[in-house]
């Protein structure tokens, strides 16, 4: 693992740091608890079990094909930009830690722009830190529950993304730095509205993103806040892999989605609507 990102790991058991073990593939802290580093190059900074899986194979493969299309290139985009005005002047090796990383697209994206920041992806699925862990040379991946206390030094983190996941507002304000930014990413009303009838999908909660800062309020102030939106021209096959990889995928069934895309006359005009909020810890 990049030195530069072990440095601000804790042990999530004990809080002390953490250091490579030279006699096996694993994570030592001081009290020597240890913590397997995978084949695929995650370390389980897990405590425990997990009260739940996170995102399966296939969901984070129907990702992975999605955000490879570019479909979602406007979401990276404008996190790189954000980021790139919130790490100015942090020395050297800024980290930036992507809480719910998914992939770790996003996460590579930022560290692009940022040449010279280190990066943490943290995610609950396997798979997907699977990929996560390949995203970026500069970036590590552990496996750790964002609900919990995660496996980092107070005030260690100088961007924390948070994109289309829980947000824990108290670890979230522990791990920035003073003079941090959140980047958070949330679907908008419309996002995804002309699949939600014809495809019987999830809908927007019209009050999230008032539920969003009410949550982070009392850790965080808004500072910024901007809307993207973009009309994507889809065929069938890549509105079932944009079905396939969000929350919608829990609960629809199959058959009824295949016979209600074959409804639809292609291309597929689809509503991408979210808004990136930039927060400072109080």
């Amino acid at each position: 693992m990049d030195p530069r990102v072990l440095d601000r790991l804790r042990c999530p058991v004990c809080g002390e740091p953490l250091r490579q073990a030279t006699d096996v593939r694993a994570l030592r802290c001081p009290r020597r608890h240890s913590f397997d580093i995978a084949r695929q190059g995650y370390v389980n900074l897990l405590t425990g079990r997990a009260p739940h899986v996170g995102d399966t194979a296939e969901m984070v493969a129907a990702r992975a094909d999605f955000q490879a299309a570019g479909h979602y290139d406007v979401i990276s985009g404008a996190l790189a930009a954000a980021a790139t005005r919130a790490g100015a002047g942090f020395g050297a090796y800024p980290l930036v830690v992507d809480a719910g990383a998914g992939t770790g697209r996003y996460l590579a994206a930022v560290l692009a722009a940022l040449p010279d920041a280190v990066g943490l992806a943290l995610d609950v699925s396997k798979p997907a830190l699977r990929r996560a862990a390949r995203a970026h040379p500069r970036a590590a991946a552990a496996l750790a529950d964002t609900w919990q206390r995660l496996p980092l030094a107070d005030a260690s983190t100088a961007v924390l993304l948070n994109v289309f996941a829980p947000r824990n507002g108290a670890e979230f304000h522990r791990v920035l730095d003073p003079a941090g930014t959140l980047l958070v990413v949330t679907p908008d009303t419309d996002h995804l509205v002309e699949l939600v009838d014809a495809l019987d999908l999830l809908r927007v909660d019209p009050d999230k993103a008032d539920r969003v800062t009410d949550s982070l309020g009392g850790h965080f102030t808004l500072v910024s806040s901007a809307a993207h939106r973009v009309e994507l021209a889809l065929s069938r096959a890549e509105v079932a892999t944009l079905v396939g990889m969000g929350p919608s995928a829990w609960h629809t069934d199959p058959d009824a989605l295949a016979a209600r895309l074959a409804a639809l006359p292609e291309p597929v005009r689809v509503t991408m609507a979210v808004r990136v909020d930039a927060y400072r810890p109080r």
